[in-house]
């Protein structure tokens, strides 16, 4: 499949190859999320929320079902050590996966309530976990279990794995899903898609928090508006710039949200990842499909693990 793109800013040509091609890897899913590239393995782990399922795909072009019963697993990342950390709807928690294949919750309780329904999740480079939690999980049956919120809010959470302390960092989102650490984590960037759930008062915007002293949020700063469809899932390479789900494709930002280009994709696009050896490499969830394209520009990603 050829790569069909729009472009805005000339910028955009310079993160393509000559030889940059959209490729779908396989089409299992009923609704692909979380994509997480594993570099030990050459391969990448995917959600399928909608199916209660997790599959993987591997350079040789297999695919396999990763997670039956995945707890509703969404969101995706490796944590210092290499390890799975998933966003769990039906658990309500964050969970890591051990050497076994275990899947362990880490943390699924604020002040002694229940989260939401946890979404996506980055793990800092000081090992402590950050990640969103709206209600997407407990509205319905269809990604989760039907359930009462016991949050007053939907915020993003900061999680110490050493000492236990969750921490809402964030609390100024009406729906905050994707999220990403700018490469010298100095910025915190969180999506808010709360358009889809109140049409006149929501948003369809990315948030730029500074981060203080490692561990605090301040200084929120709407960057871009995300149109066509909402931002979901995003990651940022290594100069900074977004690459951002939206309705059909992957759009393309500067560090400061300035629109560069778009990278055309067939399906409803959920998020993406940054892999393969020199972390050049874009892997795209979208509707059922697990998609793939190369590119001039490289990730910040798991750079611990290489």
């Amino acid at each position: 499949m050829t790569c069909q793109v729009e472009t805005y800013h000339p910028e955009f040509s310079t993160l393509l190859r000559d030889d940059s091609a959209l490729v779908c890897l396989a089409s299992p899913a009923v609704w692909a999320e979380g994509p997480v590239w594993l570099p030990r393995e050459d391969a990448v782990v995917f959600s399928d929320v909608k199916a209660n399922r997790m599959y993987r795909w591997d350079r040789s072009g297999t695919v396999s079902v990763f997670r039956e019963a995945s707890n509703f697993s969404n969101g995706n990342t490796l944590d210092r050590e290499g390890q799975l950390v998933s966003c769990e709807h039906g658990r309500r928690g964050i969970s890591r996966t051990d050497a076994e294949g275990v899947a362990r919750i880490l943390v699924d309780r604020f002040d002694g309530k229940r989260l939401n329904s946890p979404n996506d999740v980055v793990v800092k480079s000081d090992g402590t976990i950050w990640f969103s939690d709206p209600p997407y999980g407990i509205l319905g049956d269809a990604e989760g279990y039907r359930s009462e919120s016991q949050i007053i809010g939907c915020y993003v959470y900061r999680f110490d794995p050493a000492s236990g302390e969750l921490t809402a960092v964030a609390t100024d989102i009406q729906r905050p899903n994707g999220l990403a650490f700018s490469p010298d984590e100095s910025r915190l960037v969180v999506a808010d898609m709360s358009i889809v759930e109140f049409p006149t008062q929501g948003h369809r915007h990315l948030v730029a928090y500074d981060v203080i002293d490692g561990c605090r949020l301040a200084n929120p700063q709407v960057i871009a508006q995300i149109e066509p469809g909402i931002p979901d899932g995003f990651r940022i390479d290594h100069n900074g710039r977004i690459f951002c789900s939206c309705e059909d494709g992957i759009l393309v930002l500067s560090a400061d949200g300035q629109k560069l280009g778009k990278i055309k994709v067939p399906e409803r696009v959920s998020n993406c990842t940054f892999g393969g050896p020199q972390q050049d490499e874009l892997f795209i969830t979208a509707t059922r499909s697990l998609y793939h394209i190369r590119l001039a520009t490289q990730g910040c990603q798991y750079s611990h693990l290489l």
